[in-house]
């Protein structure tokens, strides 16, 4: 090559680097004035009922705009005429979630914020929970937010932000006899949550944890629907358990309002640097340091609540 070809190759390649740079700067700008100049966007499953209704109106009330989901769109026909836009979504179709991933993106403009709220407990001794009922709980409670949360991640990164708030629960960081089920999806949450908050991190996405205690929401009443049909006559006591008291949800006296549980998600949404965790209302509080208690304590502590109930 003659230095005239070589120096023609330089400023070829020099000329390719500027228009290179002049269209990441074109687009980096084109970004960042989008960001400003549009409604932040949120999505958000599970709206049917509790948490994630008031979840809904407590982004609209801070100006959002809102894509709640629900499984019949009947369920959230009231949050439509809210301000709400709204989308059938089934988290466990992987099909659903790739869709309404992308129509919140090109309806909206981007998606600032997933707001993994879908769940349900299985409740119940171990022995009488079946196979194909502990398959259901992680499909709904692990995998489902496992799959919309892969599907928001590139236009999050290509965003250059975002937020991930997962909905877990105090049972996340506890289990006690009967809610074996319901807690090993929620700890798996939690172990996903820990880990994908590190790996996003250099995107600036930020990975939050809501862990609410009892709430006063229908949650409980899906628990009752939930404990198994076939019970074995041995595990009376831990069933009583259940009726006796509301540990879930319901009336119960330390039970949070879902507006409790609500603003704690906006504000994971909205702060500019989210903790790691929200722990909501006193059961979450105190029973979030019921980890660091001897085995033997925490046992002891659970069979003498038994006995008074």
């Amino acid at each position: 090559m003659t230095s005239a070809t070589a120096a023609d190759a330089d400023e070829s390649a020099d000329a390719t680097r500027t228009d290179r740079s002049d269209e990441r700067a074109r687009t980096g700008s084109d970004l960042d004035e989008d960001r400003y100049t549009r409604k932040r966007s949120v999505l958000i499953t599970g709206c049917s009922s509790g948490i994630g209704r008031a979840t809904a109106l407590a982004f609209l009330d801070e100006g959002w705009t809102v894509v709640a989901s629900s499984r019949d769109p009947a369920d959230i026909a009231d949050l439509a005429e809210a301000g709400c836009e709204t989308i059938t979504l089934d988290v466990t179709d992987p099909d659903q979630v790739t869709s309404v991933i992308e129509r919140t993106v090109e309806e909206t403009g981007a998606i600032d914020c997933l707001v993994n709220n879908a769940g349900y407990a299985q409740m119940g001794p171990l022995e009488d929970v079946q196979a194909d009922d502990l398959q259901s709980q992680f499909d709904v409670n692990v995998f489902g937010p496992h799959r919309l949360t892969r599907a928001a991640l590139p236009h999050m990164r290509a965003q250059g932000e975002g937020r991930i708030v997962n909905v877990s629960s105090i049972n996340g960081r506890i289990s006690v006899a009967g809610s074996g089920a319901y807690a090993a999806s929620k700890h798996a949450m939690e172990a996903m949550s820990d880990a994908l908050r590190v790996e996003v991190e250099p995107f600036d996405v930020d990975v939050v944890l809501i862990e609410p205690g009892p709430v006063e929401t229908a949650f409980a009443d899906r628990v009752d629907e939930e404990l198994p049909e076939s019970r074995t006559p041995d595990y009376d006591a831990i069933y009583d358990l259940f009726e006796d008291t509301q540990l879930i949800g319901g009336s119960g006296p330390l039970a949070s309002a879902p507006e409790d549980v609500a603003d704690a998600i906006v504000h994971a949404a909205t702060c500019s640097e989210p903790p790691a965790r929200y722990p909501v209302g006193p059961v979450a509080h105190y029973g979030s340091y019921a980890r660091f208690l001897p085995d033997r304590l925490r046992d002891g502590i659970y069979g003498l609540v038994r006995k008074l109930v």
